[in-house]
């Protein structure tokens, strides 16, 4: 507890992590501002309506910062740089030359690949907005608006997720851990007083079991998001022994650390784009009076209410996505090569094509619970509704997903930062 405590200290007193710290605050208190200016001509109690009834854009809205609940200037949040990033990942499956860049020529490779999606951010970020504001005007959420005016609110949204993608930048560059997990962070963070609010005066005193149940729940799903966050399953290394000069070198041991769960969120993200996709497109043509286009837009708003079949498509979804995410990111030839040239080896294994095997078959089986893991995390919420019939009792299971692995990030790099100024 007194090392704890000296940490703690050591952090408000030492300038350089102090310095980092408050502009991270800093950046966070401006982008709850922006958050809270919304876009003209907005009907705010269609809007709640419109929100409480549909589950899909709920989720959505926690991948916007909470931009997305009262149509702020931020409301696209940095969805748009998410997806930007999530595709130029994937086209490195298909062009070398992108997965060189992104792999092999160090840090001035990678920052031109982080240019190259900063570049697709912005067509992105003009589609997604097109779409979003076409659905919300034919729900009547926005109205009287001319076609200037809809204009100018598409280049606000599109001009306000830029101005997140760099203000995330920035506080990677300046402050502590992942600036656009950190947004994502503040905006589920800061969705917490209403859903208090709502539990405590929705409260029955015949519904306190339910109640107990559900923080139960919570701290379960909590804990188990950790220990699935944090599992990882050590490979073995051993360094052959080298003679140089008449001295000899290596000999040591050592362990490659493989994470039950290599992908994160981002195939949750992937799925959610996915499964937004073609009521996008369909509100993108639906001002050119196409005769199909309304009663396909029924059906696709019917299957997303329809918490069941929709729950459904979205568990596999992100099952699958964390299998190809998994295999995009993880590549056991790569590894093994590398082992071979740095004269390391996997005890019991050959080098070379043994090796590739070997981690091959084991990032599956772990891909396959790390994959059901996602699965369940992210139908939880549809899980909960369709258990308790509260809407308020919904746990985002996604959100807390979020949440604890930006806190375990910032834990890591605060304790880092910490012990590099002890030392």
């Amino acid at each position: 507890m007194q090392k704890f405590f000296h940490k703690l200290t050591l952090i408000f007193t030492e300038p350089a992590i102090r310095n980092r710290v408050l502009f991270v605050l800093g950046a966070l208190v401006v982008f709850r501002m922006l958050a809270t200016i919304p876009i003209p001509g907005v009907d705010q109690t269609v809007l709640e309506q419109f929100f409480n009834n549909n589950q899909f854009l709920g989720l959505l809205n926690i991948f916007s910062g909470g931009g997305l609940a009262n149509l702020s200037i931020v409301m696209l949040g940095v969805g748009p740089f998410i997806t930007a990033s999530i595709i130029m990942q994937l086209m490195t499956v298909m062009s070398p030359k992108l997965k060189s860049l992104h792999t092999e020529e160090g840090e001035a490779g990678r920052a031109k690949f982080t240019q190259y999606s900063r570049m697709l951010t912005l067509p992105l970020a003009v589609l997604q907005g097109f779409g979003f504001l076409s659905l919300l005007q034919s729900q009547g959420v926005i109205t009287g608006l001319t076609t200037f005016d809809f204009a100018v609110n598409v280049i606000l949204i599109v001009a306000g997720s830029v101005l997140l993608m760099w203000i995330g930048e920035l506080v990677t560059e300046y402050g502590i851990g992942n600036g656009v997990s950190i947004l994502i962070f503040a905006g589920i963070v800061a969705t917490l007083p209403s859903t208090i609010s709502q539990l405590v005066f929705s409260y029955a005193p015949s519904q306190l079991p339910l109640y107990i149940g559900f923080g139960l729940v919570a701290l379960a799903i909590i804990y188990s998001v950790i220990i699935m966050t944090e599992a990882e399953r050590p490979v073995p290394i051993t360094y052959a022994k080298q003679s140089r000069g008449g001295a000899t070198y290596g000999g040591s041991s050592s362990y490659l650390p493989l994470r039950l769960n290599q992908a994160g969120v981002i195939p949750i993200i992937f799925a959610l784009s996915i499964m937004l996709l073609p009521q996008m497109v369909l509100n993108i043509l639906m001002p050119f009076d196409l005769p199909w286009v309304p009663g396909a837009n029924e059906a696709v708003t019917a299957f997303l209410a329809n918490q069941f079949l929709y729950g459904s498509i979205y568990f596999v979804l992100v099952f699958l996505f964390t299998f190809f995410y998994t295999a995009v990111t993880f590549d056991p030839d790569a590894i093994s090569k590398n082992l071979q040239r740095n004269g390391a080896f996997i005890p019991g294994l050959r080098p070379g094509a043994h090796t590739s095997e070997y981690l091959g078959s084991l990032i599956t089986r772990l891909t396959l619970v790390g994959a059901g893991f996602l699965g369940l995390i992210a139908v939880l919420p549809i899980g909960m509704q369709l258990a308790t019939g509260i809407a308020a009792l919904a746990i985002g299971g996604t959100a807390i997903l979020i949440v604890v692995s930006v806190v375990l990030d910032l834990i890591r790099r605060l304790d880092a930062q910490v012990s590099l100024r002890e030392y």
